[in-house]
């Protein structure tokens, strides 16, 4: 039996979420859910079963209990003392199918792989897609953050969104409301991405096939993927690369703990077996203190950090000093 805050969480609210269908873990453990495989629990996992068990559990749950959605993790850095309040994770069976709704756009559920995408628009002839091939996330992520690689970003195929806001109450949302920048959405924070539909141009499968090899091999020559890792770790700052300002600031490989900035590409950081949470974050505040130190840029997150510092391994934010 569990004796934890989630225990509390679902005594709480069990009175309220008679018919819920979806699946309640009280004090989940959410490293195994990251792909950088570090970080405490949430009070509580929620796994809705579809979109109407999604919108009726959001309009049962108090609104005073903060809500997090996770995708696949992978560029999520959870805190060592956990999330308070409740995690929602969409699952692939209620969440990732992909259909074609037109003859040029496709309708993906938020839950399903971005290479997922790229594999379906393949399979259709339809291109502009191939740069998904190279983003090891989900599309509910790529919705949030207006994911990108290799010249392509979401912004340029998205039509619009589907959505469910923290009443249950459904919502859609056009690409124009959608207020896209670079790695940002100006969407509500509150609002669950459920699917989006996104618009090719038909294009020979052979042109979409070398496309997608030319990202694949591009990955594999300058990225660490076969490590625990979170992708990029900082924005590009306009005008720069923040690989190129970390490397100049001669930090490839610099490790704290178990953590490291890839030997390989150094905007990529790693847990080499063991890191804490706290080991990750301390890295890149460090990144970013040693960076401006060097070049006078300041170093943006990428990767989004969330939920509780444990006792004893709270990091501080980088804060560059005030001029005189």
């Amino acid at each position: 039996m569990t004796t934890g805050p989630g225990a509390s969480v679902i005594e709480r609210l069990k009175p309220r979420l008679q018919g819920v269908r979806g699946r309640l873990t009280p004090d989940a453990p959410l490293a195994p859910y990251t792909w950088f495989r570090a970080g405490g629990p949430a009070d509580l996992l929620f796994q809705p079963a579809d979109v109407e068990d999604l919108g009726a559990f959001l309009a049962a749950l108090p609104p005073e209990i903060p809500v997090l959605v996770i995708g696949v993790g992978s560029n999520l850095l959870v805190r060592d003392g956990g999330i308070a309040g409740v995690v929602i994770r969409l699952s692939a069976k209620g969440f990732g199918q992909l259909e074609q709704v037109g003859d040029n756009r496709i309708r993906v559920g938020a839950a399903a792989l971005d290479k997922r995408l790229a594999a379906f628009a393949l399979e259709s002839g339809l291109g502009g897609f191939a740069f998904y091939h190279g983003i090891p996330g989900g599309i509910g992520g790529a919705l949030r953050m207006n994911a990108g690689a290799n010249g392509g970003e979401t912004t340029q195929r998205l039509v619009s969104v589907e959505a469910v806001d923290r009443k249950g109450t459904r919502r859609n949302l056009s690409h124009a409301e959608m207020g896209f920048s670079y790695r940002h959405s100006d969407a509500p924070e509150e609002l669950i991405f459920t699917a989006g539909i996104f618009e090719g141009r038909p294009e020979a499968r052979e042109r979409i096939q070398a496309d997608m090899d030319a990202v694949q091999r591009h990955r594999e020559t300058v990225q660490p993927i076969r490590e625990k890792t979170g992708g990029s770790t900082f924005k590009n700052p306009p005008g720069h690369s923040a690989w190129k300002l970390i490397d100049a600031a001669g930090l490839r490989g610099s490790q704290i703990g178990g953590a490291q900035m890839s030997p390989m590409h150094c905007n990529f950081m790693i847990n080499t077996g063991e890191a804490s949470a706290a080991d990750l974050e301390m890295l890149g505040e460090t990144m970013r203190r040693r960076v401006f130190e060097h070049s006078g840029v300041l170093l943006e997150w990428e990767i989004k950090r969330v939920g509780r510092f444990a006792s004893g391994r709270e990091v501080a934010p980088f804060a560059p000093p005030r001029r005189q």
